[in-house]
């Protein structure tokens, strides 16, 4: 059987198929340090997990649409023909009562790395040509740094794909002090694609170079080996306190560049009294950050003078900003990186992002590659998309956001395409409740994950190797055609089909589609492309032979990039998107917002999630990214089936947390606090520190039938809390959570979560859905 190659959120493999079935898969010979997630895909496809047929909550079906018991009802499978007719009535339905605020396109982004068959761009692009959705504000990877950051330096957006290249860390950092790590897994997966893993030898490079790394993080092994890096582990939460120590140290001994933060920021005056103390007689000194931190004031002091006589790259995690008061950290990152005044020099600098994803670090392309258009949405409601829960339970109350208010909608109908909020979303048993909210709950789904269990009509799509497509990670230059490598399983539709099918029914059918099929989008936006690509003076092949080819290279501009350079060597002809054009150490905008837990300034808040405040939960969780799998997405496969200890997902705990527990390797444990618990198979080991355990997200959340906030196979959402980071964002909190470890004594449950729900068979019972009347009162 021949190979052929395909590209994934976590590299590009070699797949050998059959025509309707992948049955092995190998690294791509091209990538230089391929990852072992590709090897979930392969046994993933035909997993009885697999959602085959369209399938009705039967709840739903006999009594119509209305708040009902979803994640506990059985579900009947029926015909695509029904299943069409069911959410074309149930659309007009609500598009007629409740207009377009009463739908809530919901869509994480992830669901392929082809960017035709993009899950987001097709749920948007459909519900765009029915009159407009509920949108989501920002998202749960950077919600509360992207929020920030157009405030005091510009976009996220343009931070990281204008990143200092890892050629340019390689060749000229001295110092790379990564406040969260730079980690090895998440730098394996990136949006749209991973063409080459080349982060490890850009480090292995710096390194023998003569770099020093520093890993400011509470898990030693949260950065390559190969950096050789220092372990500094304060705890948890307290890396705001760590930098303004640090701040500290360089004010007090005028180790400042003034004359950068004279030319090129403003504000600093304001944050330098807040650090001396003088503000509030507080002096932020290492002596008063030490007993937060849990380290030496020694060691704060040596680390500030390093970095002061060193090219020094400040880079700060996006794990950090996602917890109370996560913008704090990322603020008071770039001011440690302005009062150096290294920004826009190679290697030097600040960074929020290497080792976040593969991309960050990957010099800017001449052009991103196409994508479906999703067109323009008329609907003004939008909610932070990490307040979904708040919207469903409380309708019509208003929060703040950015220096506005937003109204909460009255959401009627959710349509989620691509994600699993049952994986992101924080205190999953609220989440639940909210869920039962809505009169109707509409899913695409590969996959019986808690998503679609807690839906009301599951429709199956395909899997991206089931359906042709292209595709590029964010500023990657690999650029690859992605013919199906099999059929579909079962009777699974891709989304465009699904959705051509609904916009027919709709009437809209030609506003949608624009008449085109799948291999008339691909070259028609392919052909668009190449075209602006000819007006730039950069040449690509047509169509047909890039079909052909294995892949293609999207141009390079400038190979070594360094952050914010243009702006250093002149900032007023080149100033940063902020209200003054430069880096705003001190920002009026948000100080003129009136918010105590993000005022104009970084600054200090002892996050809620504190152990010593809570004496039954003395333990902090970690709730990080998985080394086995890309966030959630085929939790059922092979990689990621082999980590679970007893089917559970592993945690790790220090040793003499563990001793103190009476614990032991291998014992299933419960991890408990005041919202919730999880089982989990323990991990000892002395790469995490004392008073943490780690446990990863994704494991697809099985909630006990009696209990939901009880999940018995370690997703450690159901700990988590469902408040915002603060006012500014309203991001998510669900890196930390107060909780506290013991041994699982009782019979070890029976997981459901890698099975089909239970199917009834169709009684021919219907609800008349004509015109609504079907709609429960």
């Amino acid at each position: 059987m021949p190979r052929r190659i395909h590209l994934t959120h976590f590299g590009v493999l070699e797949a050998v198929t059959t025509g309707s079935a992948v049955h092995s898969v190998t690294a791509w010979r091209k990538d230089p340090d391929p990852r072992g997630i590709i090897h979930n895909l392969a046994s993933s496809q035909h997993h009885p997990a697999r959602v085959t047929r369209p399938a009705v909550r039967r709840g739903w079906l006999e009594g119509g649409p209305g708040p009902g018991d979803r994640g506990e009802e059985s579900f009947v499978e029926i015909g695509w023909d029904e299943a069409i007719e069911l959410v074309a009535a149930e659309l007009e339905r609500v598009y007629s009562t409740k207009g377009s605020e009463g739908v809530f396109g919901g869509s994480y982004g992830w669901s392929s790395a082809g960017r035709f068959h993009h899950g987001q761009s097709q749920l948007h692009r459909f519900l765009n040509t029915l009159g407009g959705y509920v949108s989501g504000l920002g998202d749960y990877s950077y919600g509360a740094s992207s929020v920030l950051l157009q405030h005091v330096v510009g976009r996220a957006e343009d931070l990281m794909t204008e990143a200092t290249t890892w050629e340019s860390v390689a060749d000229h950092t001295e110092l790379f002090v990564a406040f969260g790590g730079v980690s090895e897994k998440n730098s394996a997966v990136g949006p749209g694609g991973v063409g080459r893993h080349t982060t490890r030898e850009a480090i292995t490079r710096a390194r023998r170079r003569g770099c020093e790394f520093v890993s400011i993080s509470p898990i030693a092994d949260d950065t390559f080996a190969e950096a050789g890096a220092q372990w500094i582990s304060p705890r948890p939460g307290s890396d705001t306190a760590l930098m303004l120590a640090l701040a500290h140290v360089l004010e007090r001994e005028n180790l400042v560049d003034r004359e950068f933060l004279r030319t090129h920021c403003v504000g600093y005056s304001v944050f330098a009294r807040y650090v001396r103390g003088d503000a509030d007689g507080l002096p932020k000194s290492p002596e008063w950050a030490a007993g937060m931190c849990e380290t030496t004031a020694d060691t704060i002091v040596v680390l500030a003078r390093r970095m002061a006589r060193s090219r020094t790259l400040i880079n700060v995690s996006w794990s950090l900003q996602r917890q109370q008061y996560g913008e704090q950290t990322v603020w008071a990152g770039l001011t440690l990186a302005a009062m150096l005044g290294q920004i826009g020099l190679p290697g030097g600098g600040f960074q929020h992002g290497y080792g976040s994803t593969f991309d960050v670090g990957l010099p800017r392309r001449v052009a991103s590659p196409p994508a479906l258009p999703q067109g323009k949405n008329p609907e003004p409601s939008a909610i932070p998309v990490a307040r979904i829960a708040d919207a469903l339970l409380h309708p019509g109350s208003e929060i703040d956001y950015n220096g506005t208010t937003v109204r909460l909608p009255d959401i009627d109908l959710i349509y989620w395409v691509g994600g699993n909020p049952f994986h992101h979303h924080q205190d999953l048993a609220r989440l639940r409740q909210a869920f039962r909210k809505p009169s109707t709950v509409i899913v695409h789904e590969q996959f019986w994950t808690s998503t679609a269990r807690h839906a009301d009509v599951v429709l199956p799509a395909t899997m991206s190797i089931e359906r042709d497509d292209f595709g590029a990670g964010r500023n990657d230059p690999d650029f690859f055609p992605m013919p199906a490598l099999t059929r579909p399983a079962g009777s699974a539709r891709d989304d465009y089909a699904i959705f051509c099918a609904l916009a027919e029914r709709l009437g809209v059918g030609e506003s949608f589609s624009e008449g085109r099929s799948v291999p008339q989008w691909l070259e028609h936006l392919y052909t668009g492309w190449r075209g602006r690509l000819g007006e730039l003076g950069c040449a690509v092949p047509p169509f047909e032979e890039f079909w052909t080819r294995e892949r293609i290279a999207i141009p390079v501009p400038d190979p070594d990039q360094v952050l914010l350079s243009a702006f250093r060597e002149d900032p007023a002809a080149h100033p940063v998107k902020t209200p003054s054009g430069r880096i705003e150490i001190f920002s009026e905008t948000i100080a003129s917002f009136g918010y105590d837990d993000c005022p104009g300034h970084p600054v200090w808040r002892r996050p809620q999630e504190w152990p010593e405040a809570d004496e039954q939960h003395p333990l902090l969780l970690i709730s990080n990214q998985p080394r086995t799998r890309l966030h959630s997405q085929l939790d059922v496969g092979e990689t990621s089936v082999r980590s679970k200890i007893g089917g559970r997902e592993p945690a790790r705990l220090h040793p003499a947390d563990a001793e103190a527990r009476g614990l032991e390797a291998g014992d299933i444990i419960r991890i408990v606090n005041a919202r919730g618990s999880c089982l989990a198979g323990l991990i000892i080991t002395d790469n995490v520190r004392r008073g943490i355990v780690q446990l990863s997200t994704g494991a697809w959340y099985d909630p006990d039938p009696v209990d939901p906030s009880f999940c018995r196979h370690g997703n450690p959402n159901v700990l988590t809390p469902d408040v915002p980071s603060s006012r500014l964002s309203q991001a998510t909190t669900a890196q930390h959570a107060a909780v506290d470890v013991e041994k699982w004594t009782g019979p070890v449950p029976e997981l459901v979560v890698d099975k089909r729900p239970e199917f009834v068979p169709d009684s021919g019972a219907r609800a008349d859905r004509a015109h609504g009347s079907g709609a429960r009162r």
